[in-house]
């Protein structure tokens, strides 16, 4: 439950903050006659909505088990941060095709409207207040193993990539004179594809979970070795192994004596869970069968 707590209370804040430089850059784009800093109130517009889905999953994510989830709700964390990956793609292309369009336009023999200083304040605000958000969302998200906060935490900081993108166009667009203006789509077609590559990276790993695929090979080694510290293993296999929300699922087989008595052979058993519990957390889901030597 504190792990949800932490959770709702940093996305609370920067849906907060989403709102407001979302309302500012609007009005900023507006007076500043800046198209460049409209597209980044849209930027900044996404990510209020994604801090409403996130919201709404880590609240449900945050539940104990039941009848229908024996393995709890952390797979509702796990398709958030893929719907807040694919909230960055979106928005990394729709940024792409502005900035593209605008090139096309002044390719074409056309001229940009020059922005006005307003527009590059609201810009270098942002991203102030979006670099310092980043840091906050991503440090409680790493603290609490939250894979969506993290994801949110790289949508802030897009966010801020994007107004930088915004505040160089603007700012060349003011100070250089008007065949400079080019400067802000330029800039935001470069920043567009990084929004993009962010949304890859946090995706992959998502899609990997939700497909069950098995943890990485060092983590099942070490598994492995966990287990075998304890002298009256025999052997392990069987092993299989996936994620489930920010917690491990461990299914396998210990190979014990054949000589030994049940009471004894549970006793291991609870023996190796400890192991792994102490190891990986109390919240693994360990699922044990224990089966004799042939000798």
């Amino acid at each position: 439950m504190e792990k949800v707590k932490e959770a709702r209370k940093v996305t609370f804040i920067g849906l907060a903050v989403n709102i407001l430089l979302t309302s500012g850059k609007f009005v900023a784009g507006a007076v500043g006659n800046s198209s460049a800093m409209i597209a980044d109130a849209v930027h900044s517009l996404s990510d209020s909505v994604t801090d409403i889905i996130v919201l709404a999953f880590v609240s449900v994510s945050g539940r104990k088990y039941d009848k229908r989830h024996p393995y709890g709700h952390g797979k509702f964390e796990t398709f958030a941060s893929l719907l807040v990956a694919m909230a960055l793609a979106a928005v990394g292309i729709g940024l792409l095709i502005d900035g593209t369009d605008r090139i096309v336009h002044v390719l074409k023999g056309g001229e940009l409207e020059a922005p006005r200083m307003i527009a590059l304040w609201a810009a270098l605000i942002s991203i102030a207040v979006k670099e310092v958000l980043y840091r906050y969302t991503v440090a409680i998200g790493r603290r609490i193993s939250s894979s969506v906060v993290i994801a949110n935490a790289w949508h802030h900081r897009s966010d801020a990539f994007s107004s930088v993108a915004t505040a160089i166009g603007i700012g060349g667009a003011i100070f250089l004179g008007d065949s400079w203006r080019v400067l802000d789509p330029v800039v935001c077609v470069i920043v567009s594809l990084f929004i993009v590559k962010v949304a890859v990276d946090i995706a992959l790993p998502v899609i990997r979970e939700l497909l069950e695929t098995s943890l990485p090979q060092h983590i099942e080694d070490e598994i492995v070795e966990v287990i075998m510290s304890d002298p009256s293993v025999m052997n392990v296999h069987k092993l299989r192994t996936r994620k489930v929300g920010d917690s491990y699922a461990i299914d396998l087989h210990i190979v014990l004596s054949r000589n030994i008595s049940f009471v004894e052979a549970h006793d291991i058993a609870t023996r190796t869970e400890q192991r792994l519990y102490e190891r990986y957390g109390n919240n693994t889901y360990i699922t044990l069968h224990m089966e004799p030597s042939r000798e």
